[in-house]
């Protein structure tokens, strides 16, 4: 059975701003213990006060391994289970089709695609114990479609969708749940550059927040593989 919503825990990445503060908030009203990672400690225990016996913080640099591994580590031992891992961190540099950067292409991957690899090899053991482990990528609906010339972004979720769905097909009969959360402008940074929606016309981060929640609570029997969300019409096949 899957653990009540006040003892569960989840791991964040990329929680001090955006999408994953939104995040860490909404799980935070809801009784979750969260173990918060981000490159600026500071920023994450400004927003919401020392670390407790509900919260733990640990730096997270995506393009440091050692730290992935020393913060599932630090997690477990604090809370002693891991239930959720949200992989909410990412890069939005614009590498073109035609743009010759390979250090960019590579900062890229190491962000959007091995960092969220990483940690969910990580986490696995701790949620296959718990028989009901829940495995949320914030993906794009970039990776679902490409509607702009940024290929490097683009190759990236597109991979990353390709991690969810093998993370489904290998830990399905474990109790281990993966979902794609793909949502198309959200209200942050990031979207700051468009000029197609105001930024009113935009999916709020604590939208998409609550549907990260949602895909957590479903249960083994109703899982989603994946979430498109939008905030304009077009055709999604």
């Amino acid at each position: 059975m899957t653990p009540e919503h006040h003892s569960r825990v989840a791991l964040i990445s990329g929680a001090s701003r955006g999408i994953g503060l939104a995040i860490a908030r909404e799980l935070a009203e809801h009784g979750y213990r969260l173990s918060l990672g981000a490159r600026d400690v500071k920023t994450v225990e400004a927003q919401f006060g020392p670390e407790n016996d509900r919260l733990h913080y640990a730096h997270f640099d995506a393009y440091d391994p050692a730290t992935a591994k020393q913060w599932v580590a630090a997690a477990a031992a604090k809370f002693q289970r891991i239930d959720a891992l949200v992989n909410n961190a990412g890069l939005g540099e614009r590498v073109s089709l035609m743009d010759d950067n390979d250090e960019a292409l590579d900062r890229l991957w190491a962000v959007n695609v091995k960092a969220p690899l990483r940690l969910t090899r990580l986490c696995m053991p701790h949620l296959e114990a718990t028989g009901a482990g829940r495995i949320i990528n914030v993906v794009s609906l970039s990776g679902k479609r490409v509607r702009n010339a940024f290929v490097g972004y683009n190759m990236t979720k597109f991979a990353l969708m390709g991690l969810t769905h093998t993370t489904r097909h290998v830990a399905w009969e474990k109790g281990v749940r993966a979902t794609a959360i793909c949502p198309s402008f959200v209200r942050t940074e990031m979207s700051a550059y468009t000029n197609k929606v105001t930024p009113d016309e935009m999916i709020q981060p604590e939208t998409l927040a609550s549907l990260v929640r949602t895909a957590i609570e479903l249960p083994n029997n109703a899982a989603m593989a994946e979430m498109l969300v939008n905030c304009r019409l077009e055709d999604m096949l």
